[in-house]
């Protein structure tokens, strides 16, 4: 969950201003502001969420309290392979989250057929990594979604137009998941040696290889 700071400031004068941050974790901007709120100088601060919802200190520490036992801070990274001679598509997406404060990573891919080329596989392996949040659980949340095809990214974002049909239904189709959802869409474009992992999975996919697995991860303390 990301939220921005609103702060009402007062000096000792009585003189008040309004400053805002930018946008950050929630986690993040509650150490902040407990922090400023030491120095007795803030008058008032609130929490403002990327739908303008504000929350009171009370009201995000329960939030945050509540969201800890769910799937959260969740990163989904997708890539999909097209062979042109078979006319297969290999899918693969990776899940990295949090719960309970432990740390897991979910790793999916698939075979399908009947695909026309490589960015309706890559098209196909985002839904898949949608289809797998579904399954977690995951709804109402933020959720950054990784992968290096600059046409799936860039439409999705609404900076590229969508002038094939095929590619346009699939937009639609993992909007209205999304919306069904609630989750928030975050996108973050990366070159293909930093999506390994999820190119890995469509290219197993693609020699016959099935991998569905979950692992918790350790992490250095």
């Amino acid at each position: 969950m990301n939220v921005r700071i609103e702060i009402t400031y007062k000096t000792p004068k009585g003189t008040e201003a309004i400053f805002h941050t930018e946008e950050m974790r929630a986690k993040h901007a509650l150490l902040i502001a407990e922090d400023i709120e030491k120095t007795g100088r803030s008058k008032l601060i609130t929490f403002i969420d990327r739908h303008d919802h504000s929350w009171t200190f009370k009201e995000l520490k329960k939030q945050l309290e509540e969201i800890q036992t769910e799937p959260h801070d969740i990163s989904v990274y997708f890539d999909g392979g097209f062979d042109i001679k078979s006319r297969k598509s290999g899918l693969g997406c990776v899940i990295y989250y949090e719960q309970n404060g432990r740390q897991f990573r979910i790793r999916k891919n698939a075979l399908v057929e009947e695909m026309d080329s490589n960015n309706e596989a890559e098209y196909a392996a985002f839904h898949l990594g949608v289809q797998e949040l579904e399954l977690l659980g995951v709804h109402h949340l933020p959720v950054t979604f990784v992968g290096d095809s600059q046409v799936v990214i860039n439409q999705l974002k609404g900076e590229w137009p969508t002038y094939e049909k095929v590619l346009n239904n699939w937009a639609d189709r993992i909007e209205e998941d999304l919306n069904r959802l609630g989750i928030d869409p975050e996108f973050d474009l990366i070159s293909r040696t930093n999506n390994r992992e999820a190119d890995r999975l469509a290219s197993q996919a693609l020699e016959g290889t099935q991998i569905n697995s979950t692992l918790e991860l350790q992490v250095d303390q």
